[in-house]
């Protein structure tokens, strides 16, 4: 246990947002978690800002520092953390380790990203140089990883096209509940089927979108917090367990194109440290920037023996009324990917499950265990995070 609980946690909406800077998309999601929180702004020791793109997009430098101006926390230590995809959880890690050796201080974390800022192919770009120097001269991008693992995964387990197509399904009609979703309707299996091809076999609907938005937790010491009097009773979820961990950068050495080193070692160290397993687990939130990932990821993690995601995919396992939910907020591919916030609306999301704050239709019923990961690049850093109700 690390001692952190998380008092209060808010996001924006994900989604196109023209009238909204980077800035006003951060300072909104920070005053939702301090409003949720029974914490002042007074109280806030330190502030970290996770933030991918910023610079390369042209936005603005020096966010953190504006932040803590923006919404008045001044005298607090600030900081940007960038960790390409997983910035959201690694600035989560950052925070609960600022509490954890203070002992007395609030973190508080924001994630944030605006993408509409530039056309597609700008942002294409920005998010391509992320891979290894050398497959990026080769041209691989992303969605070209994540082609070639479909492909390989369908191949050795003679698994159907239509899995994919059902993690897209499953995520979108999750996300037409979310009222925080980019995308809030439902597909069919045979709408992603038949959806243009983006990396073959992956077709749009196996890839999540660009989007802006913005999320935020407040962080604090889990001794002497108050068992009622406060906004909410999310001084009741605590951080169990969070741990981070890096992989082979350049995909053509890995020993096995389907084996994801640092998803497995980061949810090795996390679930340690929170002295739980995966079978403990009532609700996961999983970094599925393609369809594939969250089959891999969730065998790499050890939900699932290797080659079987699919089936309990398609049986309905990770549905909602499964056996393990996943993805309730529809997950990057229908909730959107804000590269800099994801990790954090994960935490959002997996903190509004364990205290049963959502509507009956996207509500998973009775949780207290939840996890999440938040993945860089294609596995190239992975963070898990283990929160617990109760």
């Amino acid at each position: 246990m690390t001692g952190v609980a998380i008092s209060g946690v808010g996001m924006t909406e994900f989604r196109a947002a023209a009238d909204a800077s980077i800035l006003e998309l951060a300072a909104a999601a920070a005053d939702r978690a301090l409003a949720d929180s029974r914490h002042s702004r007074e109280e806030v020791a330190s502030l970290h800002v996770s933030n991918a793109l910023a610079e390369s997009l042209g936005t603005r430098a020096g966010v953190a520092n504006a932040l803590a101006s923006a919404i008045g926390v001044e005298g607090a230590s600030a900081d940007r953390i960038e960790n390409t995809s997983a910035s959201g959880a690694s600035a989560c890690h950052r925070g609960v380790e600022a509490v954890g050796a203070g002992g007395e201080g609030v973190a508080l974390v924001v994630g944030v990203e605006k993408m509409s800022v530039r056309d597609t192919p700008d942002v294409t770009e920005s998010i391509s140089r992320l891979v290894h120097d050398r497959e990026y001269r080769q041209g691989l991008t992303l969605p070209s990883f994540g082609g070639l693992a479909a492909g390989a995964y369908l191949d050795r387990y003679d698994a159907p096209r239509e899995s994919l197509a059902a993690v897209a399904a499953k995520n979108h009609r999750n996300a037409s509940a979310n009222p925080f979703a980019q995308f809030q309707k439902a597909v069919t299996v045979e709408d992603a089927l038949e959806s243009p091809v983006v990396a073959d076999p992956l077709r749009l609907y196996d890839c999540c979108p660009m989007t802006d938005g913005a999320a935020a937790v407040v962080l604090s010491p889990e001794e002497g917090v108050p068992d009622e009097g406060s906004v909410s009773d999310g001084e009741s979820v605590r951080v169990e367990g969070i741990g981070s961990a890096t992989g082979t950068h350049a995909i053509a050495e890995r020993d096995d194109p389907l084996a994801i080193e640092s998803v497995r070692t980061a949810g090795e160290r996390a679930f340690d440290r929170a002295g739980l397993a995966v079978d403990d687990v009532d609700v996961a939130c999983i970094h599925d920037a393609f369809t594939i990932l969250e089959l891999l990821e969730l065998e790499e993690l050890g939900f699932y023996d290797p080659g079987t995601a699919w089936e309990a995919t398609l049986d309905g396992e990770t549905a909602l009324d499964g056996s393990l939910p996943v993805n309730p907020g529809g997950g990057l591919k229908a909730r959107g990917h804000p590269l800099g916030a994801t990790g954090l609306s994960q935490i959002v999301e997996l903190v509004w499950q364990l205290r049963g704050d959502l509507p009956d239709e996207r509500q998973v019923p009775d949780p207290e265990v939840g996890f999440a990961i938040n993945v860089a690049g294609f596995g190239n850093n992975s963070v898990c995070t283990v929160v617990r109700h109760g």
